[in-house]
């Protein structure tokens, strides 16, 4: 008897995602290219990474009244396993969708399919296209907590000024987003 391989499909379409961190002036942002038939938990990855999160706290996906991220055994039901569900079962374009970062800071980011293209052969997603700022720092305190930040670290004079840059390190600057560097380190 032959043994049966389970083999991947081919990849044939992807998906060009703008994702937006909510309530954040300036803007921070990325689109990127992920393939189309991938499972949320896979979502989850490219989109913590290319934001420049940690992987440090709870996440979770917002579609419509449907909730995606890793079940809670202590509530089932009310989270759907994000390991079983696929990019383009919930997604087409012009959709929109909420993933959800650090509960505690509450980190909101608006996903957007703008396009489904074809994949190109030979081509390695997911791919970053372009992006704007740097990714908030972990445990700044959310949007608000963030924002009180850059409005310190604009400041010497501010009596926090010194504190703040000591938590951040020199190597904090707020409009720094490098694409190629982002896909330099995916790659390696």
């Amino acid at each position: 008897m032959k043994k049966k391989t389970r083999t991947q499909p081919r990849l044939t379409h992807v998906y060009q995602l703008k994702i937006t961190l909510r309530h954040v002036k300036p803007p921070v942002w990325r689109r990127i290219l992920m393939p189309s038939n991938v499972t949320l938990d896979y979502v989850h990855a490219a989109l913590n990474f290319f934001m420049g999160w940690t992987d440090s706290h709870l996440h979770g996906f917002r579609v419509g009244d449907a909730r995606y991220g890793e079940p809670d055994p202590y509530f089932p039901g009310t989270v759907q396993d994000e390991r079983k569900v696929h990019l383009d079962k919930i997604a087409h374009e012009g959709d929109t969708f909420i993933y959800d970062y650090d509960f505690g800071d509450n980190w909101e980011h608006d996903v957007l399919v703008e396009k489904i293209l074809d994949a190109e052969p030979g081509a390695t997603y997911p791919r970053c296209l372009a992006g704007k700022r740097a990714c908030p720092p972990e445990d700044c305190g959310g949007p608000h907590g963030y924002m009180h930040m850059l409005n310190i670290i604009k400041n010497t004079e501010h009596e926090e000024y010194e504190d703040i840059v000591e938590w951040l390190g020199d190597a904090f600057d707020p409009e720094q987003f490098s694409v190629d560097e982002a896909n330099a380190v995916l790659r390696g």
